[in-house]
């Protein structure tokens, strides 16, 4: 990432003493740059900046288009989840924006899991006067949010025993990812990741990774590969996370621990481009199954550019390619390449 432009901010925004804006502006000129800078983050957060990437990104004009947003919006809603204290004080200087981002800032505030979102909701209303309708169809529940919590299953006798000799705590509630799988929903999901360098995003990813194997349905077995291979590419180059997956995958069923320790194994060899390849072969079968493969291929050009951008956002954060395709989120390219390989017979 490049260096930081060392000029004194001449405006003051709406932080308390503690949420002072830092002295030097954040060097955020492209979709690369606000990427990188979220990459790097969860190793020293700064959440007083946050609202300054929004503004950023916003100028860029990436919260144009809601499917390729969604790294930029699991991120802002885990750096709140994160500081609870400062939720309130960390949205309001993300103003102004063009009314045209306020989705983003709705639902940001509506995935962030704070106990208190409804009502914070209301309470920024008034500065988001076009989103009236989203956010009543949040307050309502009639839109889904990203994260609920729902009572932990009764614990086993043999849970009950692992627990006295592990430092884990364990709650009586748990956090649940409410959200279908979605390539939507994984932009999301490594967002939150970025922010907040919790378990939880990575939870629901790993229930997840059974799709890498459908045989079925072409989006689920895109969500699923894409899963397998941003886990994998992330986890070559972020030690905790690794660590994270291998503890994981002591707990998962037969077929979810297959695949983890598939994706684990790759991670410590450094041998990414076997997933890749693995992932192209899985799309090439489907190509050669038929007519009703193929139809739903040539759909996958709508419904699965999503899924594209998904890698791209973790490739762009982590400077890789991915699956050989032109990495444009939400741009020409990838729209090309979706439409190439649904035309093949």
């Amino acid at each position: 990432m490049r260096s930081v432009i060392a000029i004194a901010l001449c405006v003051s925004v709406c932080f308390s003493p503690a949420m002072a804006a830092p002295a030097i502006k954040l060097d955020i000129v492209s979709r690369d740059s606000a990427l990188k800078w979220i990459g790097t983050y969860r190793a020293k957060p700064q959440p007083a900046r946050v609202p300054e990437l929004v503004r950023a990104v916003s100028r860029l004009g990436v919260f144009g288009d809601p499917e390729s947003a969604g790294a930029y919006v699991g991120f802002i809603a885990g750096a709140l989840n994160a500081n609870p204290d400062r939720a309130d004080e960390l949205v309001a200087a993300m103003f102004p924006l063009p009314a045209e981002d306020h989705w983003v800032i709705v639902r940001a505030i509506a995935y962030s899991g704070l106990p208190d979102w409804k009502d914070m909701l209301n309470r920024f209303a008034d500065r988001m006067p076009t989103r009236q309708a989203m956010i009543d169809k949040y307050v309502d529940g009639k839109m889904p949010t990203l994260i609920g919590v729902t009572p932990r299953k009764e614990r086993t006798l043999g849970e009950k025993v692992k627990g006295l000799f592990s430092s884990e705590k364990y709650d009586d509630k748990a956090v649940i990812w409410a959200m279908d799988g979605s390539p939507e929903l994984l932009d999301v999901l490594w967002g939150y990741y970025f922010a907040t360098g919790s378990y939880a995003p990575i939870h629901r990813m790993i229930s997840m990774l059974h799709w890498s194997r459908d045989k079925d349905y072409t989006e689920r077995l895109t969500i699923g590969s894409m899963t397998k291979y941003t886990l994998t590419i992330n986890a070559t180059r972020d030690p905790a996370l690794l660590k994270m997956l291998k503890r994981a995958a002591k707990v998962q069923d037969k077929e979810t621990a297959a695949i983890l320790n598939d994706a684990i194994d790759a991670a410590e060899t450094a041998d990414t481009v076997r997933i890749r390849k693995e992932q192209l072969a899985a799309i090439e079968e489907l190509k050669r199954k038929g007519p009703g493969y193929r139809r739903e291929l040539t759909g996958w050009g709508q419904i699965g550019e999503g899924a594209i951008g998904v890698g791209c956002v973790t490739a762009a954060v982590m400077s890789v390619g991915v699956l050989g395709i032109p990495c444009v989120v939400g741009g020409a390219a990838t729209s090309a390449a979706l439409r190439y390989w649904g035309s093949q017979q």
